[in-house]
Order: structure tokens, then sequence, then C-alpha cells
């Protein structure tokens, strides 16, 4: 990661006032495809990133546990324009290393303000512009940036605090309560107790990394979660590498057969959803052997993909729980106590370090005040279109990606969505496009943004009033289907009445 080039960049005296085309927040995985999608089909319309931290990359600068990885294989989660070279399942440092790479090869980084933060945005009608009130962090000194078109792409998660429930006598305890949102990068576990409360993708992650240090590590459950081991390989790549085929080409045939697979297995968890679920138990079982409770502490109660699948890279929490190193208890917490914590059941369980990898708190919007005409806007009476913009929100793009696939998989089909759109405004002379409902959907039911049947993490439901509606015809439906969407989108209709250009 490129630090020393993007402080002097940052460095760079700029005006207190700054006008551009379009307004690109965040410069993680989604902002810089948005920049490439920028620079190459909207050539000529300047746009800048607004960026908090004091780097690129998102999640992968700001969390700092150990073992931090993507849980999304990196040939969809990678770009499809950026060749995946290295593991399936990557670390934050080999997710970096690429984005430092994609931004020096497309030439992005020098569109990028750091320690910029956005904390308003108000549209004007008479302007036809966003006013976005934007803290020089290294300053304090308060800027403006206004621009005909706003692109949010922030992410969907308060990167400031993690979500940690509250625990009945935490205070009592008297060793550390960690979240890994917020990790100390002091934190000694070298012949400690751990403790991991939640069994999601960071506690799968968290275990492994930490196992062979601590004197032991257990993780703590309220219920099972289904996981997968698979080899951290390509062996298609491995095999195409043999017989000289080109990067560009190995890349496209290796992501394309891997989303073959993924569409067999999100078919499955709706069509055949319990021979799906005895394939993964018993996978489970083939890894932790026949003397370990799989049944308790591995078979959940819901179907596959009703919540994300967690992914083990040759099996390694698997790996670490026969060995010893690790364990894991499914109960319910009564209470802290002084050292550790005592269960429903009676059992206690010690420890000096209890680690809370209970998710993390929505933040849909980054936490920016939107007005439009002076109006704040709340987005819970919103309706989605398309999932991409809002009912009676001027010019103005969000990206949400998929929760069953790769979240860049999404983030690229709105890039070439808005580029489109944004194209077709110059070509007719439109500066001000408005999603609007017809006649025939102002009697649609208001659904949630996502149903609770569909897709029911911790994460989502906590905050779920907070999000979009979605109706029952298009393009107000939230589809989650990127086998689906990767059809529709790209040709979208402009002009099927629900966008009012002016």
């Amino acid at each position: 990661m490129n630090i020393v080039k993007d402080i002097q960049i940052r460095q760079i005296p700029r005006l207190h006032t700054e006008h551009f085309d379009v307004l690109i927040v965040g410069a993680g995985i989604s902002g810089i495809d948005a920049a490439y999608h920028m620079q190459k089909e909207c050539r000529g319309k300047s746009f800048v990133l607004l960026e908090t931290q004091e780097t690129f990359g998102g999640t992968w600068t700001t969390h700092k546990y150990p073992g931090i990885r993507s849980d999304s294989d990196l040939f969809t989660f990678g770009y499809g324009w950026k060749p995946w070279e290295g593991p399936l399942i990557a670390t934050a440092d080999e997710i970096l290393k690429y984005l430092d790479e994609a931004l020096d090869e497309q030439d992005i980084r020098k569109h990028i303000r750091y320690h910029h933060k956005v904390t308003d945005a108000s549209w004007s009608n008479e302007d036809k512009q966003w006013i976005l009130t934007v803290t020089d962090i290294d300053s304090g000194d308060v800027l403006t940036f206004t621009g005909n078109f706003l692109w949010m792409c922030q992410g969907y998660y308060r990167h400031s605090e993690g979500h940690t429930p509250n625990f009945p006598g935490m205070k009592r305890f008297k060793g550390h309560i960690v979240h890994p949102q917020t990790w100390p990068e002091d934190l000694d576990y070298k012949d400690k107790e751990v403790l991991v409360i939640g069994s999601g993708a960071t506690a799968a992650t968290l275990i492994p990394a930490m196992a062979d240090a601590t004197k032991h590590i257990t993780m703590l459950q309220r219920s099972p979660t289904y996981f997968f081991a698979l080899p951290n390989r390509s062996i298609a790549r491995d095999m195409l590498r043999k017989i000289n085929v080109s990067r560009e080409w190995t890349h496209d045939i290796v992501r394309n057969d891997i989303l073959i697979n993924q569409k067999t297995v999100t078919r499955r968890s709706f069509e055949d959803s319990e021979a799906l679920k005895n394939e993964l138990i018993a996978g489970a079982r083939l890894h932790l052997g026949p003397d370990f409770d799989v049944n308790k502490h591995f078979t959940p109660s819901y179907r596959p993909w009703r919540q994300r699948l967690a992914v083990l890279p040759d099996g390694d929490l698997f790996q670490s729980i026969r060995k010893g190193k690790a364990s894991v208890v499914t109960d319910h917490i009564k209470t802290f106590t002084e050292d550790g914590i005592l269960l429903q059941s009676g059992a206690k369980l010690k420890a000096d370090i209890i680690v809370t990898a209970t998710g993390f708190n929505m933040s849909a919007m980054g936490d920016v005040v939107f007005k439009v005409e002076g109006r704040t806007v709340d987005f819970s009476k919103s309706w989605g279109h398309r999932t991409i913009q809002f009912s009676d929100i001027p010019n103005m793009a969000w990206v949400f990606g998929y929760l069953r696939a790769s979240w860049t998989l999404r983030a690229d089909l709105v890039s070439g969505y808005v580029c489109r759109l944004l194209n077709y405004m110059e070509k007719h002379g439109y500066s001000m496009v408005t999603p609007r409902l017809r006649e025939q959907d102002k009697q649609m039911e208001p659904l949630p943004f996502i149903t609770e049947q569909n897709f029911n993490a911790g994460y989502i439901m906590r905050k779920i009033h907070l999000m979009p509606r979605q109706g029952d015809k298009e393009p107000w439906v939230h589809r989650q289907d990127y086998f689906a969407e990767k059809n529709t989108i790209p040709v979208a209709d402009l002009e099927d009445g629900t966008l009012i250009y002016e």
C-alpha cells in the first residue's frame, strides 16, 4: 500500500470550494470501481473521491484484527477489469496490495481526497446540484464541494464502532473485552485464555489465526452457523497456467466457473435446501471426525444462505478444533463474571480476554445528513429504484452489494448503470433525473428492504427499519440476485416512466 504517495497527494493545497461533475463518497472497493468506470465510460466528466480515512481500502484498512481476510473468493470479489492472481481467499494485506496496483494502473489516485469526511449533503433544485459539507480532518477546515451528481460508495456499516450487545455483568469482568472492529494493535493474547462470542465469518477468521499463540481459544455461540471448507487455491487456474493461457483469459474462465458454482448453490438453497444442508453438515463431520458433536455445534436450524455461509480456507477452523487448540460451546450467556462468563446451563467459561465478534452496526449512508430543497431525507420512507436510486431524490446513486455473492459484482453493475445514465442525460441535454412512482406504482404495498424469509442476518434485521422500502413490481424490487441482475441492469430501460428528467 503506497501511503507515501497518498500523503503527498493529500498535501497539495486545495480551494475551500470546488465543483465536480460527479462527487463519489468513499475510496474503498466500490469507489475505486466507480472511478474506473468514470474514466472509461464518461470521459471528459470531472469527478472526485472523498474518503474519511487516511488512505484507500475501506474495511481492509480500518479492520486490524488477527487473520483478517475476505469471506468471498477474490476472483469475484476482485474486479472484472483487473485479473486476480493470488489465493482464492485473500488477506487484508493482499487485497490492499491489489487495490494499490489498481489505483496506479488506472491513474485514479490523483482523484482521491483523504481525511475528507462528508457530514451534510443538500440538493438544490434551482442550481441542480448537490452541496456537500466536508470536514478536512487534518486541518479542521470545513470545506464545500458541489457536484451535479452524487454517488454514495461508502459501504453499509459504521466504521467507528461495532455491535456489542449489552450482556449482563460486563462491567464485572476484570480482563479485556475487545470488539474486532476496534482491535487494539498492542493486545497481547499469547498464552491467554481467549473467549470469542459469535460464530460468523469474523470468529471463523480470528480463531485459527490466534489459536497457536493462545493458551486456549473458545468459540461461544447461541446457535450454529454453516461452515464449509475448501482448498485456498483454484485448481482450474493452476491447470490453465500450465498450458500458458493468458492471465486475462484465465481470470475470466475461473471467475465464470466460480459464478456457475455459486448459482447452483444459491438455487439449491431455495429449491433443494435440505439436501444442501445435509451436504454442508457432512463436510463439517468429515473434517471434525466421528467423535465430535456436529449435530449440536455445526447444525443450524435455518436453511443455507438465509445467512452467509462462512468459508474456511483449507478448513483452518476445523483443523484448530481437531488439534485441540480451539473448542466450541453452544449455549446462552447468563452473565459475565470477574473471570469469564456464566452460561444459562450453569457451566462456567474462564477467560483473560473476551472478543465480541457479534457483528456491526449498519449505517447505510455513512451518517451523512441529507436534505432535498431544505427537507431532511428519511430514507426509510423512500422506495429503492433498482436499489441504486431513491424515489424523489434527484441525481443520486447508491452502492449496496450482494449478501449471497461478492459485493463487487453489484458495485460493478451499478457503475455501468450510473455511467450509462449520465451519458444518456448528457446526450439529451438533461441536468436532473428523479425516480418517481408512476400511477400504477402508487398502490404497491411497501415491503421491507429485504424480507426475513430471504435473508435474516442480525446486522440486517437490527436496522431494517432504517432502510429504503421495496415494492412488488419493477423497478422497485430489491432482487439480491446477481444472476438475474447481470442481464437486466445493463439494459435497464431509462425511459420506462419511472425516471423524470429535467
